[in-house]
């Protein structure tokens, strides 16, 4: 890697608020050390689906690319920030999110997604990513608890 090259500050993002919070996080910490971000959601295919997607459904790419963009419009008010780059990822989120660290300066997740149960500190993604990402992890709590 050379000097000149810019290691982004990386997101996960699966809709979930604190995933918004991260997102927002990310931007704000990207403008203030001059870093591009890249928001990532993820997406697989369930092996017991594989090879069929029935007619008139939307497919789980589809699914995962609406999150991806609803959720940056959400986050910035449909104004997201010029060098935001927004992308799906195939592979399970958390070893994907952890092999998309190797070339980021930083990863943020919120502690929890749309999975899991609730009252859980932090979920499995964020855990995984904390214990195996290539580079610092930020954890985003909410900000209100139950």
């Amino acid at each position: 890697m050379s000097t000149t090259e810019t290691r982004p500050i990386l997101v996960g993002v699966d809709g979930s608020p604190t995933s918004l919070e991260a997102l927002r996080t990310a931007a704000r910490l990207g403008a203030a050390l001059d870093l591009p971000v890249r928001a990532v959601t993820t997406w697989v295919i369930d092996p017991v689906l594989a090879g069929y997607v029935p007619v008139d459904t939307t497919g789980p790419e589809e699914t995962a690319r609406a999150i991806l963009d609803q959720s940056v419009a959400a986050a910035f008010d449909g104004e997201p920030p010029v060098d935001l780059q927004a992308d799906l990822v195939y592979g399970p989120a958390a070893p994907t999110l952890v092999e998309e660290s190797r070339t980021a300066s930083m990863l943020v997740v919120g502690s929890r997604g749309l999975g899991g149960f609730r009252g859980m500190l932090l979920g499995s993604v964020s855990q995984t990513c904390v214990q195996h990402a290539h580079c610092p992890v930020l954890v985003i709590r909410p900000q209100a608890r139950d």
